[in-house]
């Protein structure tokens, strides 16, 4: 800070109290967190508490507030953050500001005039309608409880303390940096808000860019209309970006890896600038730096535009989507699909992305089997599957949902049982339950009557299953030996007895999300699949190809709905390999060119 030539000084917060603070387009919204925002409440109070007996010029020291000024406001050049959350506490208690006869200052955004009027007059139904409204509801919501939690006399005590201006000195001061006598005001007020934050947690790459690009507009002849225009351009291109990013359908169709982005255009700054995992924190800002120091901006925003107008094209091709987001669920590089999208027409894109896809399917489909080394590939197999089968109907326009299977931890799941994965401890209970209501039809097990009732209408041999699962339920710890009796019971009653050579095979695996796959865990095939298709007709997703399954769509005989039969697997086979066919065909012949 010392490069900082201007005068320091302490200003107590009732000296602000009317003045007019303005927030430049290069700088961010409000976004502090309820934990930030509690903690200088806190300590205000802590404050007024400890100065009770403290000395005589005892007072309590915000942070730095940067300031220049302009046209008669003060630009906030940094403390946006802190002078904003004052200005929510004084909007709370503005009946006894108004007692006092004091008003509180007024904060301007030039790129977002809305949020003015919004800090006026704080309305919570709009909390959703943009991120600022968000995050300021939000901590508004905070101070709301925060005061909730004390006595009666807190807002009084409080404002008190707040705007203490007798001569104990007692009271909630800033340190003051003035800017306004440095030369090239604009450009000196962008760069010192740059130095300071940089060092700063809370400002990502993408804020700090985005003060580079509002920042870097300049005017012609003095054309301030000009710049004004161009920042709104530039702020609302970026907004809708954003916007679009925030849709999960979107973003986890294009987002590789773990990391999470508040601002997810940083992402797309990440990609186009390819970060490497182990850069510096800053890497991407700087990158975007020197850039502004040898291209023009809008050629730099230019290029941003085109780079993530390409995912919206991709987003809005189905066929291009579903290849790519397999592709990029896959561990494919989303770097090297845009490389290699680049003067491609969309037809040799497209077969460049099933080249790609074809590249991972080197093996034999019969051979792939649960719990063997081919395991690794059974997943992105079962997942192709169903992303095909969508495809393969040209008029459906449904789409294969990757923020479902990156967020849910989808499960390999056996069509029929496994004997070695018999429940065992709490889950003995659960699979117990499920089972009984398959055969009561009632799916709340605490409706002991109805429950009761609906057994008794049961023929003798599911009488007597449903009989010994509900005995056994109502005892408060399953004995392990009574839980394998029904359990052997149900199995020889479904035909499940038997173990056949094909258990494992993929001929008896399907894709389902974790938490369908837990509600039945190893249960009979009809059981399964009743509770498969109920979750279907109440809005859980499940995979096209992976209710075909369990409708035995794929099954050219139908007498046996209730049972999955070596005949089903074998058709169950057919089906997958007619249906990656276009895949593994293209991969034999990428085999013989070798």
């Amino acid at each position: 800070m010392s490069e900082i030539k201007s005068k320091l000084t302490l200003k107590p917060i009732n000296d602000l109290l009317g003045d007019k603070f303005f927030i430049p387009a290069y700088q961010r919204g409000y976004r502090w967190t309820k934990r930030q925002v509690e903690e200088l409440l806190n300590d205000i109070w802590d404050f007024r508490d400890s100065s009770q007996e403290g000395p005589k010029e005892a007072f309590y020291c915000l942070q730095p507030v940067v300031v220049s000024k302009n046209n008669g406001s003060w630009e906030l050049v940094d403390g946006q953050q802190r002078l904003t959350t004052i200005n929510l506490i004084l909007e709370y208690l503005k009946g006894v500001l108004e007692i006092l006869g004091k008003e509180k200052y007024t904060i301007y955004y030039e790129t977002r005039p809305d949020s003015y009027e919004f800090l006026q007059n704080i309305d919570l139904s709009r909390k959703d309608e943009n991120i600022d409204y968000y995050h300021i509801c939000t901590a508004y919501e905070t101070i709301d409880n925060w005061f909730k939690s004390k006595d009666g006399n807190a807002k009084i005590n409080f404002l008190n303390t707040l705007l203490n201006d007798d001569e104990s000195g007692k009271n909630v001061k800033v340190i003051w940096y003035d800017l306004t006598d440095e030369n090239s005001q604009e450009d000196y007020a962008i760069d010192v808000f740059t130095r300071i934050n940089i060092g700063k947690i809370p400002l990502t790459n993408a804020e700090l860019i985005k003060a580079l690009f509002l920042g870097k507009v300049k005017s012609n002849n003095g054309n301030e209309e000009r710049v004004y225009l161009k920042r709104l351009q530039i702020a609302n291109e970026w907004d809708l970006i954003e916007y679009t990013l925030q849709k999960n359908n979107f973003w986890h169709f294009i987002h590789e890896g773990s990391k999470n982005y508040d601002t997810r255009i940083e992402y797309i700054f990440d990609l186009m600038k390819k970060k490497p995992k182990d850069a510096e924190p800053y890497f991407t800002f700087h990158a975007f730096n020197e850039d502004f120091g040898e291209k023009e901006i809008d050629d730099i925003w230019l290029d941003i535009k085109k780079y993530f107008q390409t995912f919206q094209d991709w987003f809005n091709n189905r066929e291009f989507y579903h290849y790519i987001g397999y592709l990029i669920a896959t561990s494919t590089p989303i770097t090297e699909l845009i490389n290699n999208s680049a003067n491609k027409s969309k037809t040799q894109f497209r077969e460049y992305l099933i080249e790609e896809i074809a590249k991972g399917l080197s093996y034999d489909i019969d051979d792939l089997e649960y719990g063997n080394k081919s395991m690794k590939h059974i997943r992105p197999m079962l997942l192709l599957f169903n992303i095909q089968t969508l495809l393969n109907n040209p008029v459906a326009n449904s789409y294969f949902p990757f923020d479902l299977y990156k967020t849910e931890n989808w499960d390999i799941e056996h069509i029929r049982s496994v004997q070695s994965e018999k429940p065992v401890g709490g889950k003995q209970r659960n699979w117990l339950e499920v089972v009984l209501v398959y055969f009561t039809g009632i799916d709340d097990i605490e409706l002991t009557e109805s429950q009761e009732k609906a057994i008794e209408k049961l023929d003798a041999e599911e009488k007597d299953i449903a009989e010994s699962i509900w005995n056994l339920l109502q005892t408060k710890k399953i004995s392990d030996e009574g839980f394998t009796k029904v359990y052997d019971k149900v199995l020889i009653y479904f035909e499940e007895d038997s173990v056949p050579d094909t258990i494992n095979s993929i001929s008896n695996l399907t894709l389902l999300d974790a938490k369908t796959n837990r509600s039945y865990k190893n249960a009979p095939f009809p059981v399964k699949r009743k509770t498969i298709l109920e979750k279907d007709t109440t809005g859980t997703f499940i995979p096209l190809g992976t209710k075909n399954v369990f409708l035995k769509a794929y099954s050219t005989k139908h007498s046996n709905l209730m049972y999955w039969q070596a005949e089903d697997e074998k058709n169950y086979m057919e089906a997958l390999k007619n249906t990656l066919s276009v895949f593994t065909q293209t991969s034999k012949e990428q085999q013989n060119d070798q």
